[in-house]
């Protein structure tokens, strides 16, 4: 890889790692936000839904601004708009502690600006990137999104052992310098120009041709969204129930939380990258990397949910400890990570080059949407039969989509003989999207 080249990409993989902070940073200062702000379990748990859920809502909006306006254009404000509502959500708890509404609504102000990151990445990388090359720069993209995730427990851990509320401040410190460098760094693709004004974009246009994509490939990319979804719906379900677990029953600080919790996203990253490499090589096996993941994040959950309470496990249970809960979420990352990269080529490859924002961007509308609905759920399915109950819906789930991932897209995408046909911009607004095993056509990857 060129040095130009290296800078692109280390520029791009910078966005998803200021991104995915938004949330795991704070997942082991939960519990000091909860003591210092006067919250209930359920309530602590909206501080990550409210940035979640407006994030999921305008991630498409800003998808489909991106392909009329170009992926710089959104993104740079989005990531300015990121940054301060960090630091707006920092000052409301320094000034009204009392107030958690104004906690709230700073975290709604970020999760807006979120939502024009880390998916309009994934499609500059996609527009600027071909073939094999894309594959990589994907998994690279995820990677870095993986390692937020691996050092944002401890970020948060240790920014909050200075002060509680600090860790807010952070974002604003990283996402600033971060839009700048997108806008003076990273070039803008010549397909920019085009999908701002060209013949794609056309009145009617480029509806007609976003339905044709969904008509194509509506099933394949159901069971994509969906399993993006139930990604990290549990993912960080789990990992806010697992904070609040290390501070009650086992009575750790914010670091000491944020350094074990660092361990199963650390692996998660690492296998992201491994896999997105993997898939270069083997592009064929993403549906098998898919089925694998899902099926071992089916069985982190109920090992995680049981970890530490009394029950039929016996050792297994109570005396097992916070090794074995961390046992459990290590597990789970294992799982996520041969998951997503598996998923970013499938969704990335579902459409042409013009209408790549907003089908990205439908799938991180729906991830936005499990990571708000996860830590609600979990928090409100601590204890008794509902944890149980949630534990099967979880296994349930996952071996389905183990399923679904390793047959449905499988067939959809894996059909040997298949061809590119003309571009949406091309003669006649036609995608063809029937993709073959090997040697995959420069505009679209194999999935």
């Amino acid at each position: 890889m060129e040095a130009q080249t290296a800078r692109w990409v280390g520029i791009l993989a910078a966005v998803p790692f200021v991104m995915v902070l938004g949330n795991s940073m704070l997942v082991p200062v939960l519990p000091t936000l909860q003591a210092r702000l006067d919250l209930s379990p359920l309530q602590t748990s909206l501080i990550l839904t409210a940035f979640s859920l407006p994030a999921g809502l305008t991630i498409p909006l800003a998808g489909a601004l991106s392909d009329r306006l170009g992926r710089k254009a959104v993104m740079v404000p989005a990531l300015v708009l990121y940054g301060l509502g960090g630091a707006l959500a920092g000052l409301a708890c320094w000034a009204w502690p009392d107030r958690p509404w104004a906690l709230l609504l700073s975290r709604a102000v970020q999760g807006v600006g979120a939502g024009g990151t880390y998916q309009l990445a994934m499609a500059l990388a996609g527009d600027i990137f071909q073939s094999g090359e894309r594959s990589k720069v994907l998994g690279l993209l995820e990677a870095a999104n993986g390692l937020g995730k691996a050092v944002s427990p401890l970020m948060g851990g240790l920014a909050a052992a200075v002060l509680w509320f600090s860790p807010f401040f952070v974002y604003g410190v990283l996402a600033l310098p971060v839009a700048a460098a997108i806008a003076l760094g990273v070039p803008k693709p010549g397909s920019d120009a085009k999908a701002a004004g060209g013949q794609g974009h056309k009145r009617g246009g480029y509806g007609q041709q976003l339905r044709a994509v969904f008509a194509r490939r509506g099933g394949p990319l159901a069971v994509a969204y969906a399993a993006g979804l139930v990604t990290l719906l549990v993912l960080f379900g789990l990992l806010s129930r697992a904070s609040d677990q290390l501070e009650q029953r086992w009575r750790m600080r914010e670091a000491q939380r944020g350094l074990l919790m660092a361990l199963p996203t650390s692996l998660m990253g690492l296998c992201a990258y491994l896999v997105g490499a993997g898939l270069q090589q083997r592009p064929q096996g993403a549906p098998k990397a898919a089925a694998a993941g899902f099926t071992l994040l089916a069985a982190s959950v109920p090992a995680a949910l049981l970890a530490g309470e009394p029950g039929p496990l016996g050792p297994w249970g109570r005396g097992g400890g916070p090794g074995w809960l961390v046992g459990a979420l290590c597990l789970g990352g294992l799982g996520v990570g041969l998951v997503l990269p598996a998923l970013n080529l499938a969704v990335t490859g579902a459409a042409s080059r013009s209408q790549r924002g907003l089908v990205t961007a439908l799938y991180g509308t729906v991830r936005f949407l499990g990571a708000a609905t996860g830590p609600p759920l979990f928090a409100a399915a601590a204890s008794g039969a509902a944890r149980w109950g949630l534990a099967a819906a979880a296994v349930a789930a996952g071996l389905a989509l183990a399923w679904g991932c390793g047959k449905v897209l499988h067939g959809a995408w894996g059909e040997p003989g298949g061809r590119q046909g003309q571009g949406a911009g091309g003669q006649g607004g036609r995608t063809e999207l029937r993709l073959p095993l090997q040697h995959p056509p420069p505009d679209v990857p194999w999935v």
